[in-house]
């Protein structure tokens, strides 16, 4: 049985990174509703959503809703994108990922779940809903916003930063009851999903309230924010996940050329400064530590599993693509 799954996990792998390289290269689709009222006031839709030849329309994402909502715990304005699977829930509810940079992930985090979907039959797999947190900017990525929202409190936050906590609460108090009013939702099969600063904000929320997800998957984690201070809140974990009624689990995942020149390049300021701050290093480090603790004292483990990937030829950027794949398959195994 475990050889049949291994020989498929290579074809799902090359399903998901397909979509993602679909939405990656071509244009960044906009959600139904705004393509609606596109069409509407192109006066080009039809009954079928078909448009006549030669009119150009927003495009439009399958299966796809968003709204923006202000949050009372940061007095700032999201942008909430949606998907929910067509199939029927199962009797727990469906699984659900909450994406983090909800304006560049969800598109291609969507595509993988209905592709998901459609193989559930050949695989046995469940579809996720598919929560996507943006901004209303409309940026694929909003500098200020996330340094904002995604970096932990700490003496060595600006006062731009720092803002993790509320950011968590918002999460947790105002999006998640919004999410379970619109679908049947498992609440112990929930996921979180960031990269970058989104992966240390990820790391955080695990160190600090192991029982809000059953699942954290951190791709390419800014662990070097605050001289390391991520690693300092490592201490609570195994408190803390003791009262959790399931322990969590965590994926680590990062590009193998985020701490190297690519082959052919020279040494640039930028990447002598991706080296200094050891982002591959980092990430292996920590994910050897939480390994060994898990190890050492089953019975007494914070996390169920650790795993952690180095991914091949990819760089900080280019590794968001794959890390939501290999993410997506992690949380559904």
């Amino acid at each position: 049985m475990k050889a049949a799954q291994a020989k498929k996990a290579p074809a799902r792998r090359r399903w998901l990174g397909g979509a993602a390289a679909l939405v990656a290269a071509g244009l960044a689709p906009a959600l139904a509703s705004a393509a609606a009222d596109a069409a509407d006031k192109a006066g080009a839709g039809n009954a079928s959503g078909a448009t006549a030849d030669g009119t150009w329309v927003q495009a439009a994402l399958p299966q796809a809703r968003q709204t923006d909502l202000r949050s009372r715990h940061t007095g700032q304005h999201y942008r909430i994108f949606i998907s929910i699977p067509e199939t029927p829930a199962p009797a727990a509810g469906h699984p659900v990922i909450y994406a983090l940079d909800g304006n560049a992930s969800f598109p291609s985090l969507a595509l993988m779940a209905r592709t998901v979907a459609r193989r559930s039959k050949v695989t046995g797999r469940n579809a996720p809903v598919v929560v996507g947190i943006g901004y209303a900017s409309g940026e694929d990525y909003d500098g200020v916003a996330r340094s904002r929202d995604y970096t932990p409190p700490s003496a060595k936050a600006s006062d731009k930063e720092g803002g993790a906590d509320r950011f968590l609460d918002f999460i947790e108090q105002e999006l998640k009851p919004q999410i379970a009013a619109l679908a049947k939702i498992d609440p112990q099969r929930q996921a979180l999903f960031g990269h970058s600063y989104g992966g240390l904000f990820t790391l955080h929320a695990l160190f600090t309230r192991p029982a809000a997800f059953q699942t954290f998957i951190a791709a390419s984690p800014s662990i070097w924010w605050g001289e390391r201070f991520i690693l300092s809140e490592q201490a609570g974990l195994a408190a803390r996940a003791a009262a959790a009624t399931h322990k969590p689990q965590l994926l680590l995942t990062v590009g193998e050329l985020e701490q190297a020149v690519a082959p052919g390049k020279q040494l640039s300021e930028r990447s002598a400064m991706l080296m200094e701050k050891r982002m591959v290093d980092a990430a292996r480090d920590l994910a050897a530590d939480l390994q060994k603790q898990s190890a050492s004292d089953a019975g007494k483990a914070a996390l169920a599993r650790v795993r952690f990937l180095a991914l091949a030829g990819e760089d900080h950027g280019s590794a968001l693509f794959p890390a939501l794949s290999r993410g997506l398959e992690f949380f559904l195994e």
